[in-house]
């Protein structure tokens, strides 16, 4: 099999894209290492691209692996035909190897099992034949034998068919014949079994063809299965089943024999075929609804982890509450605790005059310009005190609604314990919602990606799958940033390229012992971090004050000798990096000609782009170029809201069916996908993603179900019209 050559076509690259890249990942390199600093050799392939390359490497890898062990095991038996082997040989998937085996196994003990054992195989044989001039019934009789617990002809003709049936239910054209059919002609049917919070009552008379239910749809069903609210069913036409079933086995033309073989043709329909293609087909089916779940998940968790950063600015953070009071935290530039306290606005309690005098004095006193409200229990009542704050104050401060998605699990997590050991539980969520605005990804990193709350259905994903999307996803945006090794969290430093959880808790350790890094190079002091960590983590790595300018660049060390060759031959120093006089670098370049300049400094092309990128703008964040989060110095309440209204808003969600956008109510609305676009779209993720500030018309209002419906269509009519 040519792995690599079916790689490249399904990926739509070059076969010897495929091989290099998959060389390089048996060498151990990562993701982020090969996309960045291994471009020439992988001919640019995307971080996307590498990933989507090594999960089908590993798939196809599984798959010929198997293929090697089912051919290992049909060389020890006897009876194997050349054609079966070639079979084997050419199979495209785990499923059709297995079918081809199937009759060779080892199996438990079955119906089929047991006619044999009585020797009843070579009456099946017989009647398998389907001689029109064969009479079963006198042929059976010679079979008949009490020892052997066949006690009269009908015993051994339903025998017989039991072992017909076993055969007919592994024949691979038969198997594959149905399942083709039922992939394009079976229905999901659903029914009410006990949901007394009525969660599922959109499912309660549901049915739909097999082939085109909604992803999300089938997840919510195969969820309110699991909670033993519905009853799911696969149904479909018997007798078109059965003809697919006795077209391959039944010859034509009426015989005893061939009456007999498409009774048991039936029995293996409802016995053995049904029950297994049904379970295949609701398996793939889910399966492809985990595959597009977990794509959304990371198409959404992308632009919310890279979202920009408010820097520069004391932020305070309010965690909202009723009973227990809300909860706030000041944070300065840094991202260090000032001060912490808690306020009573909200019922039972309401003192707002108190709570106000608490805040305009931390407002005061720590110069806070942002306030960052969680969007959780009690947060529009914590909004609207914030808002009336604001409204009189003498200082221009903002605020804008953090997702909390996540915080109460990190604030009780040992990470947060060892982090903030001085605050309590309810204290250090503040303190990471004040954070999130400040620098999400480095907040994010710290919460499990299945925690964050852009997902759909994340919770009934296949935990490993989910895990491995999501987690390279973080590690695509935390290198795509780089990390300043002097300042970034454990958490933080886990993700970077080559580095890991044991490798970070050292660097950590080290620079408290130490003080810090003064250049890259001395991280290789750092205990266990060898010369291929160092490869592998460097290039995403940044130390700001470091003697070696390069150090606060995306340029690897591998490649510093290159740009100092390239300052060289345009008439700079490396003392130039980042200054106003490189500015001219690429017109420099570019006259004494690209290639001939790579060349001469020994290096490709997108290496040379990449790196004279770099020199103009060492440390760059690439989120500074994504619009800034949406701050608020009022509010919009949902009884404000009417039809044909025209707001704004920020996407919070994307899913199958359209995106959720915050309008500053504290409740999301809907805008479906059917009204993103004028034109049609295939998924929202076409148009939208997570933090896109977006224009968006009021549609309808249901308020006591808290309900909003949107559209971006501005020139929508409004209902009534």
């Amino acid at each position: 099999m040519d792995i690599y050559g079916q790689i490249a076509t399904e990926l739509a690259i070059g076969r010897n894209q495929a091989e290099m890249a998959a060389r390089l990942l048996d060498e151990g390199n990562t993701v982020p290492f090969i996309a960045r600093y291994r471009k020439e050799k992988t001919g640019c392939l995307s971080d996307g691209q590498l990933r989507d390359l090594a999960e089908r490497l590993n798939a196809l890898r599984r798959l010929e692996k198997r293929r090697q062990e089912i051919i290992a095991a049909l060389d020890k038996l006897s009876g194997v035909t050349p054609e079966l082997l070639t079979a084997v040989s050419s199979a495209a998937t785990i499923t059709e190897l297995e079918e081809l085996y199937a009759p060779y196994k080892q199996k438990r003990p079955t119906r089929a099992g047991i006619a044999r054992d009585k020797g009843l195989a070579p009456l099946a044989q017989i009647i398998y034949g389907q001689d029109q001039h064969t009479d079963p019934w006198q042929v059976a009789a010679d079979y008949v034998n009490a020892d052997l617990s066949v006690a009269d002809v009908e015993a051994a003709l339903s025998g017989a068919q039991d072992i017909i049936a076993q055969q007919i239910a592994e024949d691979g054209k038969v198997r594959e014949s149905l399942r083709r059919w039922m992939q394009s002609n079976a229905y999901i049917q659903c029914s009410v079994a006990q949901d007394e919070s009525g969660q599922y009552q959109s499912y309660y008379d549901f049915r739909q063809p097999a082939a085109k239910i909604a992803p999300h749809r089938l997840l919510a069903i195969c969820r309110g299965e699991k909670e033993g609210a519905l009853k799911v069913t696969v149904e479909m036409d018997w007798g078109e089943a059965l003809f697919r079933v006795t077209e391959h086995t039944v010859k034509p033309g009426f015989s005893p024999c061939g009456e007999l073989v498409r009774q048991a043709a039936a029995d293996a329909l409802k016995r053995l075929l049904y029950p297994s293609l049904t379970r295949e087909l609701r398996g793939n089916l889910l399966d492809q609804a985990a595959q597009q779940s977990i794509r959304v998940f990371s198409l959404n968790l992308k632009p919310l982890l890279l979202q920009p950063p408010v820097k520069g600015r004391v932020i305070m953070g309010l965690d909202p509450a009723y009973r227990t009071g809300c909860k706030l935290a000041v944070v300065d530039e840094t991202g260090e605790v000032l001060a912490v306290d808690v306020i009573y606005p909200t019922p039972p309690r309401k003192e707002i005059a108190r709570a106000e005098g608490i805040m305009r004095d931390l407002i005061f006193r720590y110069n806070v310009s942002v306030i960052a409200i969680g969007n959780g229990t009690a947060g529009k009542e914590a909004e609207i005190f914030v808002a009336n704050l604001l409204r009189d104050l003498r200082k221009p401060v903002q605020y804008a609604v953090v997702s909390e998605a996540g915080a109460s699990v990190y604030s009780a997590s040992s990470l947060a314990a060892r982090e903030f050991p001085q605050y309590d539980v309810s204290l250090r969520s503040a303190i990471s919602i004040a954070r999130r605005l400040q620098d999400p990804l480095a907040e994010l990193v710290k919460i499990d990606p299945k925690s964050v709350g852009v997902g759909q259905y994340q919770h009934d994903m296949p935990a490993k799958r989910l895990d491995e999307a999501l987690n390279g996803v973080v590690e695509d945006c935390v290198n795509s940033v780089g990390v300043d090794v002097n300042t970034a969290s454990q958490s933080l430093l886990a993700y970077v390229s080559g580095i890991g959880p044991a490798l970070a808790q050292n660097i950590v350790a080290y620079r408290q012992q130490y003080g810090g890094f003064r250049n890259l190079r001395q991280l290789l002091q750092v205990p266990k971090l060898g010369k291929r960590a160092f490869e592998q983590a460097a290039g995403f790595l940044r130390v700001p004050k470091s003697e070696e300018p390069l150090d606060d660049t995306a340029v690897h060390p591998e490649s510093y000798a290159a740009a100092k060759r390239l300052l060289a031959l345009c008439g700079y120093a490396s003392g130039d990096v980042g200054k106003a006089a490189l500015n001219c670098l690429p017109l420099k370049v570019k006259e004494l000609g690209e290639e001939r300049v790579a060349q001469g400094i020994g290096v490709g092309l997108p290496t040379l782009r990449d790196m004279i990128r770099e020199l103009m703008q060492p440390g760059r964040d690439p989120r500074e170029d994504l619009p800034q989060p949406q701050l608020r110095a009022d509010i919009l309440t949902l009884e404000d809201l009417k039809p044909g209204m025209i707001v704004e808003g920020v996407v919070r969600n994307v899913v199958d069916f359209g995106v959720f956008v915050d309008i500053g109510v504290h409740q999301d609305g809907l805008v479906h996908i059917s009204n993103i676009s004028s034109s049609f779209i295939q998924h929202p993720s076409q148009v939208l993603q997570v933090g896109d500030q977006i224009k968006v018309q009021v549609l309808e209002v249901d308020v006591a179900r808290k309900r909003i419906a949107l559209t971006m269509r501005l020139d929508h009519p409004q209902q009534g019209q």
